[in-house]
């Protein structure tokens, strides 16, 4: 179900893609994820306020310049191709849809003006052992003040704005959000080290943290569900980008290399390998543009969100894998720049719960349409 692009998401993509081929080679990823940031604020907030891109899927009335979940997909495909060490996912797509979905409209506004002039925002929930939603949320309120601790949490040390998800012991009912800044008393964060560099994490204390009226909403759980399924549908699209760079490195690098006289691209085994990853790339980015267009459209777009995440996670697992060992030797090495790609797959595997989850979402959905 390939996309049909416009000429204005075309020149999206393109603007994305260049910008990113021009600031985002291995050379300066590798320092960026050496240094201690462990992020690239400059090309942040080229992104985000040179192209403007922190303001797209953010509304108008919002302080953003609209459009939706379409070209997020084509952005994240591109972010995916390098690995760029930005929290745009997690700043514009996961918080931002969060409070689209959650808050009035006045403070709705407030946040969403903030991300669309580039600060960073994140969402801070998971306890110690990452559960699943809506069981593995860590900070509670107690006694009218923010304790407890979120795991988990993408460039947490990077943001200025947390969102964070309250309750959760009782189901989605008993969920609430609160939006606060990040250097808040009461709060320390702490930046942790995790298998994909390229996406750093931290962990978030709150230690009786006071709450300023309209921070806090109650009964949250059904947008924060809406607005995590629909960000899982998208971050299938950067998994794409990830698995079609990794076959594209893998092909050029197979008319390169020579042994036994010959480029091991020509022998079959090689083709056949390849052949393998172009199939799962091609219906990796079906899945992923699917989901996209259900997420644009509105409406029930949980099937397709879930299947897309489930798909594009074990074909980009596919790709990375088969593209360190058909790097022979050079791929295993921590200066080539597969293992990069695989550890971006494995993240993103687990990211927004695990690939059992998503298909246990789709199952429960199907028997509900059954039964109803």
């Amino acid at each position: 179900m390939a996309l049909t692009l416009t000429d204005d998401q075309i020149a999206i993509r393109e603007a994305a893609r260049e910008y990113l081929a021009d600031r985002a080679d291995f050379e300066r990823l590798r320092k960026t994820i050496d240094s201690e940031a462990g992020w690239d604020e400059e090309l942040w907030l080229g992104f985000a306020q040179e192209l403007g891109f922190a303001g797209l899927g953010i509304a108008e009335e919002d302080g953003g310049i609209g459009l939706g979940a379409i070209e997020q997909a084509l952005i994240l495909e591109e972010l995916g191709r390098t690995l760029a060490p930005i929290p745009w996912f997690e700043s514009v797509v996961l918080a931002g849809g969060t409070i689209a979905r959650a808050f009035p409209a006045a403070k709705r506004q407030e946040l969403l003006g903030r991300i669309a002039s580039g600060e960073v925002a994140t969402l801070a929930l998971r306890d110690a052992r990452g559960g699943a939603l809506p069981h593995g949320i860590g900070p509670r309120i107690v006694d009218g003040r923010l304790s407890g601790e979120a795991h988990y949490v993408s460039f947490g040390h990077a943001a200025s704005i947390l969102i964070v998800a309250t309750g959760g012991g009782n189901g989605w009912d008993d969920i609430g959000l609160v939006a606060i800044p990040a250097d808040r008393a009461g709060i320390t964060i702490e930046r942790v080290v995790s298998l994909d560099l390229t996406r750093p994490m931290a962990t978030v204390r709150f230690d009786g943290v006071e709450l300023a009226e309209g921070e806090f909403v109650a009964d949250a759980g059904r947008p924060l569900r809406e607005a995590w399924t629909a960000a899982a549908g998208l971050l299938a699209s950067e998994q794409v980008g990830g698995a079609a760079r990794t076959l594209d490195e893998t092909v050029a690098y197979s008319i390169q290399r020579v042994q036994f006289g010959r480029l091991i691209g020509s022998f079959q085994a090689m083709k056949h390998r390849m052949a393998d990853m172009k199939l799962l790339v091609d219906s990796a980015r079906s899945a992923a543009d699917w989901a996209a267009r259900a997420i644009a459209e509105g409406g029930d777009f949980a099937k397709a969100a879930h299947g897309a995440r489930a798909y594009c996670s074990d074909a980009y697992l596919r790709c990375a894998a088969d593209g360190i060992q058909l790097h022979g030797g050079i791929g295993y090495t921590w200066e080539h720049h597969a293992h990069l790609f695989f550890k971006r797959a494995r993240s993103s595997a687990t990211m927004l719960d695990r690939i059992d989850e998503h298909r246990d979402a789709i199952a429960r959905a199907i028997i509900d349409e059954v039964t109803a």
